[in-house]
C-alpha cells in the first residue's frame, strides 16, 4: 500500500463532514475527503431536502381541499408524478453527486472515492491507499435505516425512506412500521397523494421523543385524515406474497401494497476500523464537547448520538474545526432544536416535562390550544396545535417546549433562544408579541 501524507482526513460526507472539509480547507489544511456514495449523504437525497419538496406537494393538496370551507369551491386531482419529478430533477439530480463533488475540490481538498477504514492513529486505508493524518482524522459515518428483527420482515422487498422518496407513483396502500419523525411525515404525504396507510409503532405512543399532548393532537390529526394509528403493538411477522405486503400483530393482520420501514436509525461504526484505534463502541461513539473520541479522532453528526439532525452535525463540524484549528469554542449548545415536518408541525427544543422531572428540577408547565388563540381563530381550518412549556422554577428559566402548528417549526425558534440563553421567564412575560401571531401564543402560555 502507497502511504500518502495530509493534514487531516475526513471519513464520510454527509452536511457536517462536507462542510468541515471546506472550513479546514479554507484555512489552509491539507484535506482528505473520504466518500463511498454520494457527497453530501442522507439529507439532499433520501432525506431533508426530498421529503420536504414531498411534504410541500402534499401540504398544497391539503390546504386546496380546505378552499371549501374558508373561500369557494375547488377541485385537486393529485399527481405523484409532478412532485417525485421535482425530486429527481431539481433536488438529487438524478441521485447525481456531481456538483458537491465539485464543491469539494473547488475547496482545495482531495477527494477519494472508497470505503474509509482506520488503520491505527491517525491513518485510514481506502483501497490501496494509506493516508496518515498529521493532524488527525474525523469520522462522520452517519446512520443506515435499521430494520428490525421481526420474523420474514428481511426477505420481503419493503420501502425504507430511500426507495420512498425514490418511487415515482404513489402506492394505492402502505403500511408504516415506526410512528418516529421520519415514519409519521411520510405516512401524512403519501396518504394525501391518495394512499390508504396505516402506521404502527411498538411504543406507546407516536412521537414519543415529545410531549404526550403532541403524540395525542397528531394522532387525532392522523385519524381525521383517515390515517390509521396503532401504538403499543407487537409486531410478530412480515410476509409477501407477491403483490402484498402481510403484517401480523398478534390477531389482526393489516395488509398493504407497500410496506415502509421507519423504524429508526443505525449508526455506521461496526467497520471503521476503531478496534486499531482501541475504541470500543457502544450503540454510539463517546466524544467530549470538543467533538473528540481520542487524541488525533474526532466523530460528527448521527455516530455521536446526541442529535441525528442535519443542523446539529453541522454545529458539531464547526466545533471540530475549531478544536482542529485550535481555536475558542464556548459552551456546547445542549438544547438541541427539532421539528418534524407533519401538519401541523411540530417543533421541540429542550427537555420534555418528563425529561426534567426526571432530573430533578421543580417543574411548572405552561400550556395553550393553539386553535383557541387569534390567530387560529382567523386560521380557521388546519389550526390544529398547542404549545407547552417547561419551566424550571427554581431557576425561574425555560427547559424546553413544544409548538404544534400551522407554523411551529417557526414558532418554537423563539422559545429555543430562550432556552439556550437562559432568558428568565419574568423577562419572557414582560415582552411585546406581535398580534394577531402564533407566536403570540407562548405570552398565553405562559
Amino acid at each position: 500500500m502507497a502511504e500518502v501524507s495530509c493534514d487531516v482526513v475526513v471519513v464520510g460526507l454527509g452536511p457536517g463532514g462536507e462542510a468541515l472539509v471546506a472550513r479546514l480547507a479554507a484555512a489552509g489544511l491539507d484535506v482528505v475527503a473520504v466518500e463511498k456514495e454520494l457527497v453530501g449523504g442522507e439529507c439532499p437525497y433520501w432525506g431533508c431536502i426530498p421529503s420536504k419538496m414531498l411534504i410541500r406537494a402534499a401540504n398544497a393538496l391539503a390546504e386546496t381541499r380546505r378552499v371549501d370551507r374558508l373561500a369557494g369551491k375547488a377541485t385537486v386531482t393529485p399527481d405523484f408524478g409532478l412532485v417525485a419529478r421535482r425530486i429527481r430533477e431539481e433536488a438529487t439530480d438524478d441521485w447525481d453527486d456531481t456538483v458537491a463533488a465539485d464543491r469539494i475540490t473547488d475547496a482545495g481538498a482531495r477527494l477519494v472515492r472508497g470505503h474509509g477504514r482506520l488503520d491505527g492513529d491517525r491513518r485510514v486505508v481506502v483501497g490501496d491507499d494509506v493516508f496518515v493524518a498529521s493532524a488527525g482524522v474525523v469520522l462522520n459515518t452517519g446512520t443506515a435505516a435499521a430494520v428490525p428483527p421481526v420474523h420474514g420482515l428481511a426477505d420481503t422487498p419493503f420501502w425504507t425512506n430511500r426507495e420512498a422518496l425514490e418511487a415515482e407513483a404513489a402506492p394505492a396502500s402502505m403500511i408504516v412500521i415506526g410512528g418516529g419523525s421520519i415514519g409519521v411525515e411520510l405516512a401524512q404525504a403519501f396518504a394525501r397523494f391518495g394512499t390508504e396507510v396505516t402506521v404502527l409503532e411498538v411504543g406507546p405512543r407516536i412521537l414519543a421523543v415529545e410531549e404526550p399532548e403532541t403524540s395525542e393532537l397528531i394522532a387525532g390529526v392522523f385519524e381525521a385524515e383517515g390515517i390509521g394509528v396503532h401504538a403499543g403493538i407487537t409486531i410478530d411477522a412480515v410476509a409477501h406474497d407477491g403483490e402484498v405486503f402481510h403484517v401480523t400483530c398478534g390477531q389482526v393482520t393489516f395488509e398493504a401494497e407497500r410496506l415502509l420501514v421507519a423504524a429508526g436509525r443505525k449508526p455506521r461504526i461496526d467497520d471503521v476500523g476503531l478496534d486499531t484505534v482501541g475504541v470500543e463502541p457502544g450503540r454510539h461513539l463517546t466524544v467530549d464537547d470538543s467533538m473528540q473520541v481520542t487524541p488525533g479522532l474526532w466523530a460528527i453528526g448521527d455516530i455521536v448520538g446526541r442529535g441525528a439532525f442535519t443542523h446539529v452535525s453541522m454545529y458539531q463540524s464547526e466545533r471540530a474545526a475549531r478544536s482542529i484549528l485550535g481555536e475558542p469554542l464556548g459552551e456546547y449548545d445542549t438544547s438541541l432544536p427539532r421539528v418534524t415536518f407533519t401538519d401541523p408541525e411540530v417543533g421541540g427544543v429542550g427537555l420534555t416535562e418528563q425529561q426534567a422531572r426526571d432530573r430533578g428540577i421543580s417543574v411548572r408547565i405552561g400550556s395553550t390550544d393553539l386553535a383557541a388563540s387569534s390567530r387560529g381563530f382567523v386560521h380557521g381550518p388546519g389550526n390544529e396545535g398547542l404549545i407547552k412549556i417547561v419551566i424550571d422554577e427554581d431557576a425561574g428559566v425555560v427547559v424546553g417546549a413544544n409548538c404544534v402548528g400551522t407554523t411551529g417549526g417557526e414558532t418554537v425558534s423563539a422559545l429555543a433562544f430562550a432556552v439556550r440563553a437562559q432568558i428568565p421567564v419574568e423577562t419572557l412575560r414582560n415582552t411585546i408579541y406581535a398580534y394577531p401571531t402564533f407566536w403570540r401564543a407562548i405570552e398565553s402560555a405562559l
